[in-house]
């Protein structure tokens, strides 16, 4: 059962040794995550799944103590799903996709000790109802199920963006923001795929699997952030 979940962003920029000298500039965003985190710790759950973007369509399921690093982004730093060192997961020669990499970060920034952690990751790919499935299956287990779900809006909002400048981009990135904070779970299931790809929005499938786990539970939405830095959508809120 989905007792609540946390919504966050997850560009590698969060880091703030990624970001380097741009690093304030996230520190909203950052503190959004940290009272995300903070509701979910609340809420006591038995466990707790980091849901986050992937290359390939998954759903990948990745197991508490696997690795992750930001040497791509020019940081010479790992990071470990959950607090734990499972050695086991050094061996499968599979390391965190980089939006769950950043849901490592977050958590191990946050101290996070509340409960066992586990990461599913989901791609662009991932049809709505294939998410939603998902959603279900990882709600389904006994006890009480917190998730950390990662992904951005649109990176088509500037003519900077790295997407360059969609005038569909607003809107969309607007009706998520109002359904990630009002808890409509309904609203995340009707997100368009297509529209999603074209506008590079990584947070679409992780969205939907939220919905997915959600169900017709009465979860309360709090909307704790929504900016577009560089020209793409961040969004962070809170359901319990």
């Amino acid at each position: 059962m989905l007792v609540a979940a946390a919504v966050c962003p997850c560009p590698p920029l969060l880091v703030p040794e990624v970001a380097a000298g741009a690093a304030p500039e996230l520190d909203t965003a950052r503190a959004a995550c940290t009272d995300a985190l903070g509701v979910l710790a609340a809420a006591r759950p038995d466990r707790l799944v980091v849901v986050g973007p992937a290359d390939e369509p998954g759903p990948e399921s990745y197991p508490q103590g696997t690795p992750g690093t930001f040497r791509g982004f020019g940081l010479d730093l790992d990071v470990r799903l959950g607090a734990d060192h499972d050695l086991e997961s050094e061996g499968t020669g599979r390391g965190l996709p980089y939006g769950l990499a950043v849901g490592a970060w977050l958590l191990a920034r946050s101290g996070w000790a509340d409960a066992p952690v586990e990461g599913v990751g989901v791609g662009e790919a991932l049809p709505a109802e294939r998410c939603a499935a998902v959603g279900r299956d990882i709600a389904a287990r006994p006890g009480r199920l917190a998730l950390l779900v990662l992904g951005d809006a649109s990176a088509c909002r500037t003519l900077k963006a790295p997407g360059y400048l969609d005038e569909r981009a607003a809107p969309f990135d607007a009706e998520a923001a109002r359904a990630l904070g009002a808890a409509d779970s309904a609203a995340l299931a009707a997100l368009d795929v297509t529209l999603a790809r074209e506008l590079k929005a990584s947070g679409r499938a992780p969205w939907q699997v939220l919905a997915g786990a959600a169900g017709d539970a009465a979860l309360a939405g709090t909307l704790l952030y929504e900016d577009a830095p560089y020209g793409v959508g961040y969004i962070a809120a809170a359901w319990s």
